[in-house]
């Protein structure tokens, strides 16, 4: 089975590629200066960046599991389900961001499962590359090819923190394999979340065309820095809208260090519930402003917790840089490494105050929920408790379409039960969890409600 990859989003919906429209999108580029000189061309600008976008080739294995109906379990026995392993192959894009360590960075999902990668240069040249790593919840992962006599290019770095809507964008990638594909367009929208891509998102959105295969391509600036990484599109039926969506530089940057230290992302951890700051809210609570992260809840010991916090905070700032959304917050958390100073503003009473947090460790206070069972896959497990105080395993993480998300959880459940029996932890719940035969049921609060999930 060969495919081009895609990132499917929503339906009606987010692609990561999908038709291809080469050639400018609706914005037509100005005219703008280079040493004082008008320029009406991208051509120098491209000459020099090109060379670091690269085609990605993979050849994998896809593993599907089908539930086997009851009537033949009987006869076969088994645990009821069936597995089967399809070999593909896909194509997607890449950029070189360290030419003389020969790193590479692309989506996640486009070398997910890959058993084989190969890189194919801007001259033609093809080189296997090896995955020093990836981070799913946000779709990055960094390759790596033995750059000695490659002679590369990497693309520079821009502060994707000072992006600016209605600045002038270039996307460059591969779409179906056709290398070096061009487009134009502007950013049209920053901080975009709530797309069910991944668990972390604060997107720049472009109407510059992305295609089918431009997933872990470039955006870049007029100058031929790197904005961000192409990663998904919005369009019914796959076809390209003009909405793009890319991970921004800096966003990457700091995963991609995470990667190559540690060969993982660790993400810090601040230790909040929360909410948007929406008109509703700022005038149920007779709030002074209408945008920000509504602080709900502070997890007792948490980072936030040391360093100040309290429930009924609005955070406005981080690192001198409006909030305008929980989600973002969460995202621009969760991108930097446990242990990171942070410094907040927030409002409390009407009052600006400023604290500094240094961030928790995610991964010693969650678990991949795949490791306990199959069926929690796609899921973050982290101890907490209910709104009323109760102790459980709090959903912190949801990837969609996940098979944890299939079975009904959502993101701030909390398993406070399994088979009768209660729960208090993670590792109540990965022993019910192995005790438990046949079907079993999940006792879980969702707000004020009870509810109960099966797992078959």
């Amino acid at each position: 089975m060969s495919k081009v990859i895609n990132r499917t989003v929503i339906t009606s919906c987010v692609f990561a590629a999908s038709l291809m429209i080469a050639g400018s999108a609706s914005a037509a580029l100005p005219f703008f200066s280079s040493d004082n000189e008008p320029v009406t061309s991208l051509a120098p600008m491209l000459e020099k960046t090109t060379p670091g976008i690269v085609t990605i080739s993979v050849e994998g294995t896809q593993v599907s599991r089908q539930q086997v109906p009851e009537m033949f379990r009987r006869f076969f026995g088994g645990n009821g389900e069936q597995v089967q392993e399809r070999p593909f192959k896909g194509l997607g894009s890449g950029v070189i961001i360290d030419a003389d360590k020969g790193y590479i960075v692309t989506n996640n999902h486009v070398v997910d499962n890959a058993d084989e990668i190969t890189v194919k240069l801007n001259d033609g040249r093809e080189v296997k590359a090896k995955k020093l790593g990836a981070d799913e919840q946000s779709d990055i992962a960094l390759l790596k090819v033995d750059s000695d006599n490659l002679n590369l290019v990497a693309v520079p770095l821009a502060d994707s923190d000072k992006v600016r809507v209605g600045d002038f964008v270039v996307a460059i990638g591969n779409p179906f394999g056709l290398s070096q594909t061009v487009t134009s367009g502007i950013v049209s929208a920053l901080g975009r979340s709530g797309l069910n891509i991944g668990g972390y998102e604060n997107f720049i959105q472009t109407d510059a065309a992305i295609n089918r295969g431009n997933s872990g391509g470039a955006l870049v600036s007029l100058n031929g820095e790197l904005v961000g990484i192409n990663t998904a599109i919005f369009g019914p039926n796959g076809g390209n809208v003009g909405i793009g969506f890319a991970i921004p530089a800096n966003m990457m940057k700091s995963l991609v260090d995470q990667i190559i230290e540690f060969g993982e992302v660790r993400r810090g951890l601040l230790g909040i519930l929360g909410q948007d700051v929406d008109s509703g809210l700022a005038e149920a609570m007779n709030l002074d402003v209408s945008r920000g992260a509504f602080v709900s809840e502070v997890n007792e010991g948490s980072a936030a917790d040391i360093g100040g916090i309290q429930a009924g905070d609005i955070i406005i700032e981080i690192e001198g840089r409006p909030v305008t959304s929980f989600l973002e917050l969460r995202a621009k958390i969760g991108s930097k490494g446990a242990g990171t100073k942070v410094n907040l503003t927030l409002l409390r009473k009407g009052k600006e105050k400023d604290v500094q947090v240094t961030l928790g460790d995610a991964t010693q206070s969650t678990v991949a929920a795949k490791e306990i069972h199959p069926a929690l896959e796609g899921a973050t497990l982290t101890n907490g408790k209910t709104k009323q105080g109760v102790d459980g395993v709090v959903i912190s993480e949801l990837t969609a379409r996940s098979p944890s998300a299939l079975i009904g959880l959502q993101d701030g459940d909390v398993i406070i039960g399994v088979n009768r029996h209660k729960i208090d932890n993670v590792i109540d719940l990965r022993n019910a969890l192995d005790e438990a035969k046949g079907v079993i049921a999940l006792n879980v609060k969702r707000g004020v409600s009870t509810l109960y999930l099966v797992i078959r």
